[in-house]
């Protein structure tokens, strides 16, 4: 963890250069930009009042995809480990709220979120380290509440860059198989209702990309 802290407050405003503060076509293939849609509705579906669904995003990065569910009537929160990344968030975004947090203490109260997304946030994060992080979505997701995961899909290869970025820092990618992480969900107390996988199709991919739709269970 800290040193992919490291890393991203290094990178900050190279990423803002490079990846931007909106989901774009560079970045986002048409069916990623089609499972947020998907997932947005139906958060809103599920509703059973008038208020915005409330929903966080956990890895938000520069508040990309924060901003994208946020535009599509959900009232939505970020969350991240750098304070660079939430600094950018912050500035593109200042309509939102960010806060520090990791995938597996953050920084809301139990049974307080509709829904939680975290795209692209638990690659760096080993299998076996993830599991304080499914417990932790259960903490904050209400019965019923949905998730979404986005991850480069692999056969649980870690893959180290040293020096990640000029950082001095060695960054670790961890490409999880789909069915495992899927398990571990089911095992956290989550219903699996839908997983895709799709091949590498944009110019910065080299692997498959997974998608996974789940809901808390209720007690």
């Amino acid at each position: 963890m800290a040193a992919t802290r490291a890393v991203y407050d290094f990178s900050a405003d190279a990423y803002v250069d490079a990846v931007g503060t909106q989901v774009s076509e560079k970045f986002e293939a048409p069916l990623d930009r089609a499972t947020l849609d998907a997932f947005a509705e139906m958060v809103i579906g599920g509703q059973h009042s008038d208020e915005s669904p409330l929903v966080l995003d956990v890895g938000c990065g520069t508040g990309r995809i924060t901003s994208y569910l946020a535009a599509r009537g959900l009232d939505v929160r970020g969350v991240d480990i750098s304070e660079g990344m939430l600094s950018a968030a912050r500035v593109a975004h200042p309509n939102l709220t960010f806060e520090e947090g990791s995938l597996d203490v953050l920084p809301v109260a139990s049974a307080s979120f509709d829904a939680l997304t975290a795209w692209y946030s638990i690659i760096h994060t080993s299998l076996e380290l993830l599991l304080p992080a499914w417990a932790e979505f259960a903490r904050v997701l209400r019965p019923g509440g949905h998730l979404l995961l986005a991850f480069q899909a692999g056969s649980n290869e870690a893959v180290e860059r040293p020096d990640a970025h000029g950082s001095s820092a060695t960054l670790t990618h961890h490409r999880h198989q789909l069915s495992d992480v899927a398990a571990g969900l089911e095992a956290g107390g989550f219903e699996i209702r839908a997983r895709v996988e799709r091949e590498p199709e944009l110019a910065h991919e080299t692997t498959p990309q997974a998608f996974l739709v789940a809901r808390h269970s209720s007690p």
